[in-house]
């Protein structure tokens, strides 16, 4: 086990996308991840979705950092996924824009990423450290 400091980062906690709409992006998303929200409150819906249930966040954009730039940008956030070309074209078939085609980026690894319908940037990857980290925890 490693050993951690108040201040080290141990995970994700939440990652948070904005939308208009926030209606129209929980049926976005309910569909393309085949789950409802596990957590609702005016203005904010809450997905656990993956192997260790890390929360995706969808904020009402009425509630986003004033100094946030509009439309895609800043880092990416890429889910693990077992079928990079599959999860991709599911993504642009269920209404997401291309933003990065699929690019391998050395030997077990290989990214793609999406525009939501609602400007957010989502990445998809296959990756073999998150493998190795996943068996390790479950092993």
């Amino acid at each position: 086990m490693s050993k951690t400091t108040p201040s080290s980062l141990r995970g994700l906690a939440n990652i948070s996308f904005y939308a208009a709409d926030l209606a129209a992006a929980k049926q976005w998303y309910t569909g393309l991840l085949g789950v409802k929200p596990y957590f609702e409150v005016p203005g904010y819906i809450e997905f656990r979705i993956g192997d260790f249930q890390h929360e995706l966040g969808i904020i009402d954009a009425a509630y986003a950092p004033k100094a946030m730039a509009a439309g895609p940008g800043g880092s990416i956030t890429y889910w693990h996924v077992d079928d990079v070309q599959a999860a991709f074209d599911k993504l642009l078939a269920h209404g997401a824009k291309e933003y990065e085609p699929i690019t391998k980026r050395g030997e077990g690894f290989v990214t793609a990423s999406v525009i939501d319908p609602f400007g957010n940037v989502l990445g998809v990857m296959y990756n073999v450290h998150y493998l190795a980290v996943l068996a390790a925890k479950i092993g």
